[in-house]
């Protein structure tokens, strides 16, 4: 199989599979997948205050569910591997309900979009 086909095979994943994937990755290999951290450094004059670190990962959260449980159910299957049961079980959780942890900013605010657009309180820590 040649690397064109294994990212062919890859987008076919949802977010939690491609997570599961990372972690796994690492595990076997022993490494750790770091991205790179935007840093910016704080004036001299400032009294040498330490660098801020921009947040690279996220954990997706659903706060409140909203009117229509079964629409928010629906995109938690949709989002993630979990078979009906587990996603009513989570969604049922809120305001614990982790649908997503340490994704991107892009995926995370994905997730809340699609979450949000069925009338959930999405929350990203």
């Amino acid at each position: 199989m040649g690397i064109d086909e294994i990212i062919q095979e890859i987008n076919k994943l949802s977010i939690l599979e491609i997570v599961e994937l990372k972690d796994k990755l690492q595990e076997e290999w022993g490494v750790e997948a770091a991205l790179p951290v935007a840093v910016a450094a704080m004036p001299a004059g400032e009294g040498g205050a330490a660098a801020e670190e921009e947040k690279a990962l996220f954990t997706v959260k659903i706060s409140e569910i909203g009117e229509d449980k079964i629409q928010v159910i629906k995109a938690v299957r949709e989002l993630t591997t979990l078979g009906l049961k587990e996603a009513k079980e989570l969604v049922e959780s809120a305001p614990d309900a982790v649908v997503a942890e340490d994704v991107n900013k892009e995926d995370a605010d994905s997730i809340k979009e699609k979450l949000e657009a069925t009338g959930a309180t999405v929350v990203l820590e």
